[in-house]
């Protein structure tokens, strides 16, 4: 049986055959010795890193070590309040906190950024969501619909499943929407963010 290590768009921690493009922690161990999840988050420390840096090898899952969390790519990451990590991501980590200086007028380090993306993406242990314009949601956006998670693309909406995006629908104008990205990220999008998608969008 797979591990219970893939992250969805929902920001929920599921079990999946696929792997995904990109690795990720949310500040701890998340899982016990029979590595089975316990927690949805250790600290406010949720990060976006790369499957391979500088040769370090891992045990998945090790005893009382961080919990290795895994993302079809980076939107996903983004949609589920994570961020791109200032080590093995470190070039996307300054683009990112540009972005955000641009849209907030003020430039912050990872810790200020953690604290109001915590508050962001997650109250009393549930995913916080919003509500707005389809019309209005930059590239790189998830949203909610009929129960599945779209990722906002150009003109149209591409859907995600574990492995990769399957479907493509055209995006409506005039239609309102739930949110799946947090709001503090989505306003990085549309001041010049551009995160990594899983090569499948090219297809559709």
């Amino acid at each position: 049986m797979p591990l219970q290590n893939r992250v969805d768009p929902f920001g929920q921690i599921i079990r999946t055959a696929e792997r995904g493009t990109m690795m990720g922690n949310r500040g701890g161990a998340l899982h016990n010795e029979q590595r089975e999840i316990v927690r949805q988050y250790k600290s406010r420390r949720w990060i976006a890193c790369v499957l391979e840096f500088k040769g370090r090898k891992r045990t998945v899952m090790a005893p009382n070590r961080y919990t290795e969390l895994f993302f079809l790519d980076e939107a996903v990451a983004l949609a589920s309040g994570h961020r791109p990590c200032a080590e093995c991501r470190r070039k996307q980590f300054q683009e990112f906190r540009a972005a955000w200086s641009r849209q907030s007028g003020r430039l912050q380090g990872a810790d200020e950024m953690d604290r109001e993306l915590h508050r962001a993406r997650v109250r009393k242990g549930a995913k916080v969501t919003y509500e707005a314009e389809l019309d209005s949601l930059p590239n790189g956006s998830f949203v909610e619909m009929e129960g599945s998670a779209w990722l906002v693309w150009d003109d149209g909406l591409l859907l995600w499943t574990p492995g990769a995006y399957k479907a493509r629908r055209p995006r409506l104008h005039g239609l309102n929407v739930t949110v799946l990205t947090p709001q503090p990220i989505v306003s990085c999008l549309a001041a010049g963010y551009v995160p990594e998608i899983h090569p499948s969008r090219h297809v559709l």
